[in-house]
């Protein structure tokens, strides 16, 4: 990338952030996601991670960044979600057809390790904060979009090869980061990264994918094995909310010392209210009702976004000094 092209990514960023900065993002929760004789998503958002897609000829989604253009098996999984959502709410067939597409490069590009678990692998490099990691690595998170994408087409289709991709897929959440998998284990309880590399990023958003991907195959199934990785995952979550939170009012971006862009505290606000209701957890209600931004008065308002924009530029500042 050129000094020029560096310079206009910066400027649009500091415009997103500062002129174009709104508390709320329109991401919709979804109160008939969960049984499992339902298609619904937990969450519905035209607007999320589009900025980072495009189709290619086939329709099937291309994560493209300032640095690199690649299949994402997260956004892959996502954007076939949303579609099936979208043909829910509006008896839309070819939305349908159009997940399925989705589901189709999802089941082809499965790989089997050797260690007998299946994942779908991240194709590019990445930097995540200081953690740095190097192509192919895995994600809780894909692995939990990917689970919940497979469990609804398999309501579908009735294809029970759909369930054993899923059913090979949760076992990298039994295994530790350094063992190849995507768990780490804080003050004993268990938690799953979408970025399993160190220093830990700690991004919840994709920890919380992962959670309703586990409940959606244990749903389906009654995997025990399933079941019993999404009760260690809550326990987790319910132990680690606190490292989340700023003062009850907003969430933090994981361990980067900033606070979420609004996007990624709406999105933290409606996945743990999802989990929230289908564990009947009071603890994760409580803090999805305290991120919500329409319960912000004027002045937390005022608050939120100076903090927001003081912690993200202090951060970058942090950045380029490690990086000299």
């Amino acid at each position: 990338m050129t000094r020029s092209n560096g310079w206009r990514w910066a400027v649009r960023a500091l415009r997103n952030e500062v002129l174009e900065f709104r508390l709320e993002y329109p991401i919709e929760e979804t109160p008939l996601a969960g049984p499992n004789d339902s298609l619904h998503y937990y969450v519905f958002s035209e607007r999320l991670f589009r900025d980072a897609m495009e189709l290619d000829a086939s329709g099937i989604p291309v994560h493209r960044s300032r640095t690199f253009v690649a299949y994402n098996p997260a956004y892959i999984a996502w954007y076939a979600l949303m579609q099936l959502e979208r043909s829910l709410r509006h008896d839309h067939a070819a939305g349908r057809e159009v997940f399925l597409k989705q589901v189709q490069w999802l089941r082809d590009h499965a790989v089997r390790r050797d260690d007998g678990n299946v994942v779908w692998p991240l194709t590019f490099d990445w930097c995540e904060g200081q953690c740095r990691l190097r192509a192919p690595w895995i994600s809780a998170m894909v692995q939990g979009l990917v689970i919940s994408a497979l469990v609804r087409a398999h309501r579908i289709v009735r294809d029970d090869d759909l369930l054993g991709l899923c059913r090979g897929a949760i076992g990298v959440f039994e295994k530790n980061v350094q063992d190849g998998g995507v768990r780490t284990i804080e003050a004993g309880h268990a938690l799953y990264e979408e970025y399993p590399g160190f220093p830990l990023p700690r991004v919840l958003d994709g920890y919380l994918f992962s959670l309703l991907g586990l409940h959606d195959l244990a749903t389906e199934t009654r995997d025990p094995k399933a079941q019993d990785l999404l009760n260690d995952g809550i326990s987790g979550l319910r132990h680690a909310l606190p490292f989340w939170d700023y003062r009850g009012r907003w969430s933090w971006y994981g361990a980067h010392g900033y606070l979420c862009p609004p996007q990624y505290n709406r999105l933290n606000s409606a996945l743990l209210a999802a989990l929230a209701r289908i564990t009947g957890d009071v603890v994760l209600a409580r803090y999805a009702t305290a991120w919500r931004p329409d319960r912000l008065d004027r002045w937390s308002a005022l608050e939120v976004f100076l903090v927001f924009v003081l912690t993200k530029n202090w951060s970058r500042v942090r950045h380029l000094r490690t990086r000299r």
